[in-house]
């Protein structure tokens, strides 16, 4: 399905699920360079057609002495040498309506964060790029309730739509997922992504860092692929506990490899 969206997509006719993933936000042009490297080896190996993932800044921190980014500029051109180097698809988020233009010069799909869903000039900026659009469910929101966004963007003109979810939040500091929300947002003729690294956080801990549950990326992956979900998210770094952004739910990129070949059997299993 995303290769209507990416037509140069590697492995794009591939009947595999697609993947999003890298790290949280770039750090530096070699550990962006190595990741992906890394997943492009495996998602290659396993026909899975694969979009390189990463922030070029983060704007939603629970600190101000959190780490934001390297650069705006910076980071971006090291996005767009991933694409150029390895050949495939990239994605950064943006946060405000100015950033669109800015942030499409260098990527391939503006991804609006889960917070700023209903943010009608934000997602017709992002519609207004030409570029494929990201929309992560709010956790706050249902399921049936991203029929709105996913019109906002259409109605700007753009048809490249993907919806993901990433869970709803559960009390003060949890999130759960429902499930049911994998074929309802499919049922609006878009690409529907699991964030499997997301959903697992803990938001709002005392010490103002994020927490989160890494041990149950695979049950949240095994689960959407199960559902029908047409891509996973996930973000992975080779030294989880020392990035610089999510890291407490992160996966291990040494995980990475055996995670994709159980999903791969699963999507093969269910047809």
């Amino acid at each position: 399905m995303i290769n209507k969206y990416l037509p140069e997509i590697k492995n794009g006719n591939s009947t595999q699920f697609f993947l999003m993933a890298g790290p949280c936000a770039i750090e530096g042009e070699d550990i962006a360079l190595r990741i992906a490297e890394k997943i492009v080896n495996i998602t290659d190996s396993l026909n899975i057609p694969f979009v390189f993932k990463g922030s070029y800044r983060k704007a939603n921190r629970s600190r101000i002495d959190s780490f934001t980014g390297i650069g705006d500029e910076k980071a971006l051109k090291i996005l767009e040498k991933v694409g150029r180097e390895f050949g495939v698809p990239t994605v950064t988020d943006i946060h405000e309506s100015h950033e669109a233009a800015m942030a499409a010069a260098y990527v391939d799909i503006l991804q609006i964060p889960a917070f700023l869903c209903r943010q009608t000039e934000l997602l017709a900026a992002a519609a207004e790029t030409g570029k494929v659009v990201n929309i992560k469910k709010g956790q706050f929101l249902s399921a049936e309730s991203m029929a709105f966004a996913v019109d906002k963007v259409k109605d700007a003109g753009n048809e490249k739509v993907i919806l993901t979810d990433r869970g709803n939040s559960f009390g003060y500091q949890d999130l759960i997922v429902d499930f049911r929300g994998i074929p309802v947002m499919r049922s609006f003729q878009v690409p529907t992504v699991m964030d499997c690294t997301h959903s697992l956080q803990q938001p709002n801990q005392t010490s103002g860092v994020t927490g989160g549950k890494p041990a149950l990326i695979e049950t949240i992956a095994k689960a959407a692929i199960a559902v029908g979900a047409d891509g996973l998210f996930i973000e992975t770094h080779p030294d989880p506990a020392n990035a610089k952004s999510d890291g407490a739910n992160m996966l291990h990129l040494d995980l990475l490899e055996g995670l994709m070949k159980k999903l791969t059997r699963i999507r093969e299993a269910i047809g």
